[in-house]
């Protein structure tokens, strides 16, 4: 330690760390990467980029949770990059949602792709290239002969599928929707994602061989034990898309529905008789997505909606957490209060009230006082002294989603079922007590983001392929760091500010669901917002032989991350000490000095490599490549 901060001596595993974006993405997505090549003007290497690790990149530019940007280092100094927009950006251009052909033949421009836009920075081993290029080394051997059904055919399903198909398996998938995708297709509201762009994300899939039958209910249409008998292993992929139901009175009545069956029959343009008022219980995004798809619906008077004049329709959103706490994005917050949507915070429902003819009229609330203990655990406490009733003919319930694994015998099946009704299995792997049943995405370790389920399908994959082959998947780096002589950044990025995308007004986007409510970047836009990137790959490299410890570097940094300490403040154990004594080979602490560097605040201006009269303070750029090969397990 020195002082408070921790010290540490760089590795491959540190250099990784820095490209923080790229270390947060389940799926390894080099973030960084496609951002700089859309600075750079190169968009069809940031859209190769973008694609190489992920089957469903074009949706995650529309509806990603982005766990990249809460990582991005821009974010400490003022705002994130719009890395998901910009993710979006270059799928508009090259996905194949911008395809004559869709999403037939998107493979083929890949490797095309590749051929033009070679070398690539940071490869990692999720990439579709590396994969095939792998399986045609022989590094890889593809599987033969082997059948896989999966369960569902959401972000889980989908993945699984696309690198099944490529290491060789015939694949199929069971989707009980009439159409794939599952809930991207059904759940998520059209104005936040086009049904072509998912068509045509599917149809890239489904163009390397995998087959599908949709409309086909497991357990009901065909037993799981005909599945098993079908195929070498099985993939339930089947996601959390049934509705969590209140434990209180009244919740049984006519016009009570659940939020995600509503999604749901809207998607399939199925009617839903709503009423004039509609009572939304939930704080989150689906309740959100809820809210606002029924702001759409043809039966509100949405010539008047923005008014919302007392009497006339109206959507109240209901939830136990106050403002500050609702777990919904703020984006979705803030627009559904331009929407028209009657938000009401800190309330809790105690009951739901029926008129003569058992129909919903209202919802009976009590005053949430707390939502979260001292550790943030959920322990709600209400003020039942303080109730109202508001009134209405319609109450959707989204305050949770759960699993429907009906079609499950544990006894039968020989698959193992904790005491919560889930099926037991290793998160990580997706293996169960059936060695040809595999689990992926929120059945194998609850609701995470859509890019998690994407990356439990891609692992999902590899375990059936090592129980196919008795060999197992693994990865061999190969890194580099590469001089930057001509270094250079834009100008004026580091004050730059974060670019929102554009929004379409709110009574020109209620009036269809299918009517957008964000615009994409243009050109300009793109480049400049990609310009603010720090580009985490570039880092300062010191050589202490040259060092003449004069002190340049540290007056002329702007955000202050060098400082010169006595090596006698650094650690005396560990790696560290271990780097101090090489370098100090026999001398005294006290007697030498070394550079420390806060990562967490450089800004790769390179003034300091500018600034050094020796040269000893150069940039370098670090390139890794996670190249495949097997090993027998």
């Amino acid at each position: 330690m020195e002082g408070e901060r921790q010290v540490a001596v760089p590795d491959l595993g540190y250099w990784k760390s820095q490209i923080k974006c790229q270390a947060a993405c389940p799926v390894n997505t080099d973030a960084r990467g496609y951002v700089r090549a859309i600075a750079a003007g190169r968009p069809e290497l940031a859209y190769l980029i973008a694609r190489g690790p992920n089957p469903l990149a074009s949706i995650c530019g529309r509806v990603c949770g982005a766990p990249c940007e809460s990582e991005c280092r821009r974010g400490d100094f003022d705002k994130p990059i719009a890395i998901r927009a910009l993710k979006r950006f270059v799928c508009e251009r090259f996905g194949p949602e911008s395809r004559s052909q869709g999403g037939k033949g998107l493979i083929e421009f890949l490797k095309e792709a590749a051929a033009r836009n070679a070398p690539r920075e940071c490869q990692g081993r999720e990439d579709v290239l590396e994969l095939l290029q792998s399986t045609m080394r022989g590094d890889v051997e593809p599987v033969s002969g082997k059948s896989v059904g999966i369960i569902g055919s959401g972000p889980a399903g989908l993945a699984a599928a696309h690198d099944l198909a490529i290491l060789g398996a015939k694949v199929t998938i069971y989707e009980i929707e009439p159409v794939l995708a599952g809930m991207l297709a059904v759940g998520i509201p059209e104005y936040r994602l086009p049904r072509d762009l998912v068509r045509a994300e599917v149809e890239a899939i489904t163009a390397l061989g995998v087959e599908a039958v949709t409309g086909c209910e497991v357990g009901k249409d065909i037993d799981f034990t005909e599945l098993r008998r079908r195929h070498d292993a099985v993939v339930i992929a089947v996601g959390a898309k049934k509705s969590r139901q209140l434990p209180i009175p009244g919740a049984d009545a006519v016009g009570v529905f659940g939020g995600v069956e509503f999604l749901r029959d809207v998607s399939l343009g199925r009617p839903v008789d709503l009423g004039s008022r509609v009572v939304v219980i939930g704080g989150g995004n689906v309740a959100y997505d809820v809210g606002r798809t029924v702001v759409r619906q043809t039966s509100l008077d949405t010539a008047r909606s923005a008014l919302r004049e007392l009497g006339v329709a109206e959507v109240t959103l209901c939830s136990l957490e106050s403002l500050e706490e609702m777990p919904a994005d703020d984006a979705e917050i803030i627009e559904g209060d331009e929407e028209g949507i009657v938000r009401r915070n800190s309330i809790g429902p105690v009951e739901i009230l029926s008129d003569g003819n058992g129909r919903a009229s209202g919802v009976v609330f009590r005053k949430c006082v707390r939502v979260y203990d001292e550790e943030r655990r959920f322990d709600p406490v209400f003020d039942d002294s303080i109730r109202e009733t508001i009134e209405c003919d319609t109450v959707l319930i989204a305050v949770g989603q759960a699993v429907d694994l009906g079609f499950l015998d544990a006894a039968r099946d020989g698959v193992e079922i904790t005491d919560r009704g889930l099926i037991s299995c290793d998160p990580e792997r997706g293996t169960t007590s059936a060695a040809d049943v595999f689990v992926a995405g929120d059945l194998a370790y609850g609701p995470k983001l859509l890019i998690h389920a994407v990356a439990s399908g891609k692992q999902v994959a590899r375990e059936v392929y090592r129980s196919f082959t008795g060999r197992e998947i693994q990865a061999r780096d190969v890194e580099l760091h590469l001089g930057l002589d001509d270094y250079g950044r834009e100008l004026g990025y580091e004050t730059q500010r974060r670019i929102s995308l554009d929004t379409a007004k709110a009574d020109e986007r209620i009036r269809a669901q299918d009517a957008p409510v964000e615009f994409g970047f243009g050109e300009e836009q793109a480049c400049r917002e990609a310009g603010r990137c720090l580009d985490c790959g570039v880092n300062t490299i010191f050589d202490g032989q040259r060092c003449i410890l004069c002190g340049g570097c540290v007056d002329v940094c702007p955000s202050l991350c060098l400082r010169i300490v006595s090596a006698d403040r650094l650690p005396t154990t560990g790696d560290v000490s271990d780097a101090v004594s090489r370098q100090l080979d026999g001398l005294e602490r006290s007697a030498a000095s070394a550079i420390i560097k806060d990562e967490t605040i450089c800004i790769r201006c390179a003034l300091c490599a500018e600034r050094c009269p020796t040269g000893a303070i150069t940039m370098e750029r670090f390139t890794f490549k996670e190249e495949l090969l097997c090993q027998a397990v």
